[in-house]
């Protein structure tokens, strides 16, 4: 007990100590009996509680749906609209939270006898959280109901303008809450500042927050006699979905979040949902997955789609009933995946040669072997809006000739600069316009481009 792991002090020569509850620590008999037992004491599980964190199960952990605040509004309205058969749209961010979210809405009430449709903004033309004139357009398609998952806590405008529209708005989020709230029929977050029972469980994911809206929409159709005539959906089965966006939301894994992922984890395996399926087989998993291969593996090719302009990519994927346009979405996240990791690992590369050669020169011209031509315009772009200069990015391969590509700020010509580079003789071929420009070059005259 005196040591961690076997290791009696830091680099510093501070001490190691496992990390106790007062009441163990002036117990001198207590001794934890594995390291599962002392990590869970160390992260402030309470000694009662400990069975039901080692092997934690959704009965142990799951709340009364009804203890958050606007829960019950939420769900008697998405029961009405299931009666109906109203046209339902679910909005949702362009992460792999939005998408898991999204996906689990769409499923279960596919399952209850509507098809729903969705729609994730565009992460570079529309930016985060609804618009507006996205809610109004949807409304104006038909929509009457429109759930928000993992965006809407903050939409003040957006929200009303859906209000003035005349469309019913349901919010589902778990980001932080000011004291004021925009205008909702229903707001569930485990965040509000005036939640009181709730707020213990404001660890969530959105998509968590959604699972716990899943169970109040089936009791109260439960309570209706709706399924009177036809089988209950089995929401545990889209635990798979809650662990992937609770594990790649980097949400706290305690209390439900840790049944969430065990429990999903089991589900998960069973590969009962095509998207992850095709997901799974696109990352080359072939055993049961893993939380790491959540956040490591199937995360990042979901977030692939809306780093680079594909944002609906994932929920696509996850609520595709066609295993041949499952196995081509996924094939084409993995791909974006790697171009997602090419980049950064440029941009990265890149940022390190502007830092270690101290560069002030109104335009960056960087460039390197080994880069992939495919991505360097996107380079130069992340370029261009990290360091607010026109940057130019320069792929050479190993005859020595390089393959720019250019993105400028508004203000500065870059195409007419790259054809007088031309016309200077400095260029092999180049040409664009003013915020875009591509270029030949020859590696022995990329210096003279950087002073020209």
């Amino acid at each position: 007990m005196n040591t961690v792991l076997n290791i009696t002090h830091s680099i510093l020569g501070q001490p190691w100590r496992w990390r106790m509850l007062e009441t163990d620590a002036r117990d001198p008999g207590f001794a934890p009996d594995d390291l599962v037992t002392q990590l869970l004491l160390a992260r402030g599980c309470p000694r009662d509680a400990l069975a039901a964190h080692k092997a934690p199960s959704i009965r142990a952990f799951m709340p009364d749906p009804s203890i958050f605040r606007d829960m019950d509004r939420a769900a008697d309205r998405l029961a009405n609209a299931v009666q109906a058969g109203e046209q339902i749209a679910v909005f949702g961010d362009y992460d792999v939270d939005g998408a898991t979210s999204a996906a689990l809405m769409i499923l279960l009430l596919r399952d209850l006898g509507l098809e729903a449709r969705s729609y994730i903004p565009d992460r570079l033309m529309e930016g985060y959280g609804p618009s507006g004139p996205a809610l109004v357009r949807l409304k104006d398609e038909g929509a009457s109901l429109i759930i928000t998952v993992d965006c809407g806590a903050q939409a003040f405008e957006a929200l009303e303008m859906a209000r003035v529209a005349g469309v019913d708005v349901v919010v589902v989020d778990h980001h932080k809450c000011a004291s004021a709230l925009p205008h909702a029929l229903a707001l569930v977050n485990p965040n509000r500042l005036d939640e009181t029972e709730g707020a213990a469980h404001g660890h969530l994911a959105a998509v968590g927050v959604a699972f716990l809206l899943g169970a109040a929409l089936i009791r109260a159709l439960r309570t209706r006699g709706f399924f009177a005539d036809r089988p209950e959906p089995k929401l545990l089965d889209l635990l798979d979905l809650v662990a992937l966006g609770t594990v790649a939301d980097v949400a706290s894994l305690k209390g439900l979040n840790r049944a969430f992922v065990a429990q999903g984890l089991k589900v998960m395996a069973k590969r009962g949902n095509i998207g992850i399926d095709a997901l799974l087989t696109a990352s080359r998993l072939t055993r049961a997955p893993t939380s790491t291969d959540l956040g490591f593996a199937l995360g990042p090719r979901i977030n692939a789609g809306g780093r680079v302009g594909k944002s609906d990519l994932g929920v696509r994927l996850l609520t595709t009933r066609d295993p041949g346009e499952a196995e081509r979405i996924a094939t084409e996240l993995d791909r974006l995946n790697e171009e997602r990791r090419a980049i950064e690992g440029i941009v990265q590369e890149a940022a390190e040669m502007l830092a270690a050669h101290k560069s002030n020169r109104a335009v960056i011209v960087v460039a390197g072997h080994g880069w992939h031509p495919g991505v360097i315009g996107i380079v130069a772009g992340r370029l261009k809006e990290k360091f607010g200069r026109p940057a130019l990015v320069i792929a050479l391969d190993d005859a020595g000739i390089g393959k720019g590509s250019g993105r400028s700020i508004p203000g500065v010509d870059l195409g007419a600069a790259v054809l007088a580079a031309k016309e200077a003789d400095l260029l092999v071929a180049g040409g664009g316009h003013a915020m875009a420009a591509g270029l030949t070059i020859a590696e022995d005259r990329i210096e003279a481009l950087a002073t020209f």
